[in-house]
């Protein structure tokens, strides 16, 4: 009896260990085999309701879906670029989040009702909007205030004498081609240095309409393209300096532009330091803060026409500065900011290459004289950024990645700019490089256009 007591016992304990092993490798699988920051099994489990719904016709165009959709997606085209081999590392995962969608679009790999769910969720919500507030004052919020004082102070220098420089490098590069100095200052260089698309081209569209007396939609025909191949060309190259970095680390701050000197243990920009007590009311708060500072901003741009994100970038910074929250709402804030830095920049450079990245202009621009300027132009930009940078005291790799956001295709460009580099911290220097540089290169050429050259 005891024998047969024994074996019951053993058996009943074997099944338990199976069952426990069986159990744990599942969970293995869920928490270590990932699309991006997706569960394979979830990964799969989405594509699978996706597909049902597209078979259908009719995939909804609500958050809930969408959410699912623009993970599913974004996701999946960021671990293909990841895995490249050599351009894994070079910036390729935002590139392919957002090149790969657009191209799909144009070859009809795409099912319609993606397509068009997609765009009309992107264009009707204003997410990136979303996404970039929640960045730019959770990353403020993690800043020093010293650091971010004299990074505001700074900067400026570096990002003038890029510009420069970009613009002679360029306009010589177009003129030992043969190309005409109009054709390539008004036409590639000033368009890639624009500020993007709404900052940017359009009103470039809108100002050489009426200067040169052509339609405006031919004028944004041969402008848009430029923009977007000065935009990936800053994405190569700032995915090269993540590179670069971490082969020469005294050469980055790590989403630092100034030397950090306070005390070891104080959390860095880079590495921000959560404590047990930011539970989740906090967290809330930190998102409410950044849509309020945005609406301040919304209002800042109908009274005096500063673009939204700028104003709220000023005003975030003022907060900071002033003491304007307590640390537990900080804390808050850079929770917020991690989770949008990790979970939702994919799915949104999905959605943006989905809904307004044409790839058949980029295919029409992609000529060598226009490569061989643009690539020459962004380049000494950056190259520039990184010298004066280094020369007055700046990290060099975190300043030339700003300047490479001059060059970006405006706050979408300046999402993938900044996560080729593996550097979203350097999100509100990256707006002013993009928005205020922009408009002020916009504003002084059509000037210059207007009164001197007609």
């Amino acid at each position: 009896m005891s024998t047969t007591d024994d074996a019951m016992t053993m058996t009943s304990e074997t099944l338990t260990i199976k069952k426990t092993s069986l159990k744990e490798k599942w969970w293995h699988i869920m928490d270590t085999w990932k699309v991006g920051i997706i569960p394979l099994p979830l990964f799969l489990l989405a594509g699978v309701l996706i597909a049902i719904d597209c078979l259908y016709g009719s995939l909804p165009s609500d958050i809930v879906v969408m959410v699912a959709t623009l993970a599913f997606f974004g996701f999946a085209c960021g671990e293909f670029g990841k895995r490249l081999p050599i351009v894994g590392k070079l910036g390729a995962a935002a590139i392919c989040a957002t090149f790969i969608p657009s191209a799909m679009v144009y070859y009809g790999l795409l099912p319609d009702t993606v397509v068009e769910s997609t765009t009309r969720f992107y264009k009707s919500t204003n997410i990136l909007y979303l996404y970039i507030c929640c960045i730019i004052v959770g990353s403020i919020m993690s800043m020093n205030r010293d650091t971010l004082i004299q990074g505001f102070m700074r900067i400026f220098f570096p990002m003038l004498c890029g510009e420069i420089v970009g613009m002679l490098v360029g306009m010589g590069v177009g003129l030992s081609l043969g190309m005409e100095p109009f054709q390539i200052f008004f036409f590639i260089i000033l368009p890639i240095m624009a500020g993007g698309v709404g900052e940017g081209a359009i009103p470039l569209s809108i100002g050489y309409a009426a200067l040169l007396h052509m339609e405006q939609g031919v004028a944004l025909g041969r402008i848009l393209p430029m923009v977007m191949l000065g935009s990936l060309t800053a994405i190569i190259i700032s995915g090269c300096l993540n590179q670069l970095g971490k082969r020469f680390p005294h050469l980055t701050g790590e989403g630092q532009l100034m030397p950090d000197r306070r005390n070891v243990d104080q959390p860095t920009a880079s590495a921000p330091l959560f404590s047990a007590k930011t539970d989740v009311t906090t967290i809330a708060a930190g998102v409410l803060l950044a849509v309020l500072l945005y609406m301040i901003g919304m209002l800042g741009h109908k009274l005096i026409g500063l673009p939204a994100p700028v104003g709220m970038l000023f005003v975030a910074v003022l907060i900071k500065l002033v003491h304007g929250v307590s640390p537990r709402l900080l804390e808050g804030s850079q929770v917020v900011y991690k989770f949008f830095q990790t979970s939702v920049t994919y799915p949104i450079l999905f959605a943006v290459g989905v809904a307004i990245t044409p790839w058949q202009e980029l295919l029409h621009a992609f000529t060598l004289n226009n490569l061989l300027v643009i690539v020459s132009t962004v380049s000494a930009l950056v190259a520039t950024g990184f010298v004066v940078g280094k020369k007055i005291g700046m990290h060099p790799i975190d300043v030339a990645i700003i300047s490479c956001c001059q060059s970006g295709q405006g706050g979408t460009g300046d999402v993938a700019i900044l996560t080729a580099g593996n550097r979203m911290s350097l999100m509100p220097f990256a707006q002013i490089a993009t928005r205020i540089g922009g408009a002020i290169n916009v504003s002084v050429s059509l000037l210059v256009l207007g009164n001197f050259l007609i």
